[in-house]
């Protein structure tokens, strides 16, 4: 790689968080029996006609602005030609040449330098339905199946020039893009679903080359390991080729996740002529100012400036800070802790440590916990006062996290209150003294270790009530 350098360009569809589909009634929700969330219209039934649904249209704006495009004040629908099994009506609706808007960018920062990624468009279209294959990739089925229900739900699609120039910026080019769209609130952003997926197109060339070799395109990837994992292998792929005197065919390839490598599904030699012309049944779309206006208003705090305020105005290492603001609720949820706890460090710790570890090891989101932030603050006040210690805050933490419990109540049930009583822990302090006259001895002839593994016992005792710095001072006073 090092005589080669990659060019990189992103295609990313994002399905529009509407309640119904972009030409028709029908529900968008996922999921359902095969071809039930279905009519004639997303069916492409003859003598029906396309209705548009303005909320598309206010989210395609929203997320435009939001990825630093021009809108444009008058666009139009397209008819984009071409046959393939789910289309039922052998042609997308989709946008051409008057797109809703262009000429955004990202700034994505990767290995601490920062890089601008142009957006070439914006534009808005209708989704294709889903082939079912009967084996588990395309190449390896005998036959498919095609479920309609997902045909009609809104998308935008997200179209970068070839600015990438690594598998690592194209990751960290879609990380940011997918939590614009979620800030913004235009989509849900579920990859697992297929609400955010995109195509790669890759090509290679030496070092100092200008001109761009053929390209590849890697299609549908709905995962950033899946992309960062297919272009690596398609670079390397494309390497091996030129170094063995062969020659990049313009294809369009799928990624075998079972097996880690692309999988060509046709030839793209000729440029497929698409056929698009002005869709007749839908009237252009006329901007105006002071909507334009409203909308831009209703954009909330996007998530590289929430980060640049996490930094400065609240002091938190941009390593928090990027782990806190790469998702919104996550952000939302440590805000509204802060607004209570006024350390945010300490607060960061928590969300980024207990809380995380918690969602990571039951596969939740944020948005499905019981813990709510004000009851994290209550819990790091309850420290700070003495009521329970670090450890045991932890306990109670886990308990909160399964049961939606405050702090204070399960500290009562459970009779984890915190003994701060010198006589009751000096008692047992020189109960543990006796019983371990060899860590005795080491603490009297200055190894330190021995200071750790006697507070150790006398914790264990308490069950972890006792107050461990007073414990650690008594220790001190009996034995130094």
């Amino acid at each position: 790689m090092s005589e080669y350098e990659a060019v990189i360009g992103l295609e990313v569809h994002a399905e529009l968080k509407t309640k119904t589909k972009i030409f028709c009634s029908c529900p968008t929700t996922f999921g359902g029996a095969p071809n039930t969330h279905v009519c004639p219209i997303c069916l492409g039934l003859p003598g029906t006609l396309p209705v548009f649904n303005k909320k598309v249209l206010e989210y395609a704006v929203k997320a435009g602005l939001a990825l630093n495009c021009s809108i444009n004040s008058y666009s139009k629908f397209d008819r984009k030609n071409y046959y393939y099994p789910d289309l039922a009506k052998n042609f997308q609706t989709s946008q051409y040449d008057l797109p809703i808007a262009k000429d955004g960018y990202l700034d994505i920062e990767v290995a601490g330098q920062t890089k601008r990624i142009r957006i070439n468009r914006v534009h808005m279209e209708e989704d294709a339905g889903k082939l079912v294959h009967s084996g588990d990739t395309i190449s390896s089925s005998s036959s498919s199946l095609v479920d309609y229900n997902r045909a009609g739900v809104p998308l935008i699609e997200i179209v970068s020039e070839p600015d990438l120039s690594s598998p690592e910026e194209a990751k960290a080019y879609m990380e940011l893009l997918k939590s614009v769209l979620e800030y913004t609130g235009v989509s849900d952003c579920k990859m697992e679903e297929g609400s955010l997926r995109c195509d790669a197109n890759i090509s290679i060339r030496p070092k100092g080359s200008t001109k761009l070799g053929t390209k590849t395109e890697i299609k549908n990837m709905n995962s950033f390991k899946a992309l960062q994992k297919a272009l690596e292998y398609e670079i390397g792929r494309q390497i091996q080729v030129i170094e063995e005197g062969g020659r990049i065919i313009q294809e369009t390839r799928s990624w075998d996740e079972a097996l880690g490598i692309t999988v060509s599904m046709r030839s793209k030699e000729e440029a497929h002529d698409y056929r698009y012309f002005p869709e007749p049944d839908l009237a252009p779309i006329l901007i105006d100012e002071e909507w334009l206006e409203t909308i831009k208003k209703s954009i909330p705090e996007l998530p590289q400036a929430r980060k640049k305020r996490l930094v400065e105005d609240l002091g938190l290492p941009s390593y928090d800070a990027e782990v806190i603001t790469s998702s919104k609720s996550l952000a939302d949820f440590f805000d509204a802790a802060v607004k209570e706890y006024s350390d945010a460090k300490t607060v960061a710790n928590w969300v980024m440590g207990e809380l995380l570890r918690l969602l990571n090891a039951n596969n939740q989101s944020i948005d499905e916990t019981l813990i709510r932030p004000e009851n994290l603050a209550e819990l790091l006040k309850l420290i700070d006062k003495g009521t329970i210690s670090g450890k045991i805050a932890k306990q109670v933490f886990e308990e909160m996290f399964t049961t939606g419990k405050t702090p204070d109540t399960i500290i009562k049930e459970q009779g984890l209150i915190q003994i701060s009583d010198e006589s009751a822990i000096l008692t047992i302090v020189d109960q543990v003294i006796e019983a371990n006259p060899k860590s005795v001895e080491d603490v009297k002839n200055g190894k330190e270790k021995a200071i750790g593994f006697l507070v150790g016992q006398v914790m264990k005792a308490t069950k972890g009530k006792a107050n461990p710095g007073l414990v650690n001072k008594l220790l001190r006073d009996r034995l130094i």
